[in-house]
């Protein structure tokens, strides 16, 4: 396997979806724990390859979204893989501080017990403290 290829040709291989986007799931690089899932365009992938730190495309903003760039809880990219079909990108990161807009260290905070979801991860930041106002 050759190590040489481009970042138009590992662009290329990805199978956006219809609206030129596709699922990215975080994970933090050393203890395996999901820290989210997002979206990235091309555009998006392309800057998380060329700075290391990542970036998703924000579908409610309509724009980029640098992770971190108003929390301050940024995702260093550490790897990047593919899927089998090429439809779903893993990104393993260093995530500095909380992956969670709601404070809490992964956006799965929740899980089903007994027919109710039980919250089982504290919040570690508020978000008034993270973004400068209330969630």
């Amino acid at each position: 396997m050759s190590n040489s290829s481009s970042p138009d040709t590992l662009l290329d291989a990805i199978r956006f979806d219809e609206h030129g986007l596709v699922p990215a799931i975080a994970q933090q690089h050393d203890s395996g724990e999901v820290l989210m899932v997002a979206w990235m365009n091309r555009a998006a992938v392309q800057e998380t390859l060329e700075t290391g730190r990542v970036c998703y495309w924000s579908r409610s903003r309509q724009s980029m979204w640098r992770k971190g760039e108003s929390s301050g809880q940024a995702q260093k990219l550490i790897a990047l893989r593919l899927d089998c079909d090429g439809d779903t990108l893993l990104l393993q990161v260093d995530q500095l501080g909380v992956a969670c807009h709601t404070g809490r260290r992964s956006c799965f905070y929740r899980a089903a017990d007994n027919g109710v979801w039980v919250e089982i991860s504290p919040v570690l930041t508020a978000p008034e403290i993270l973004y400068g106002k209330a969630d």
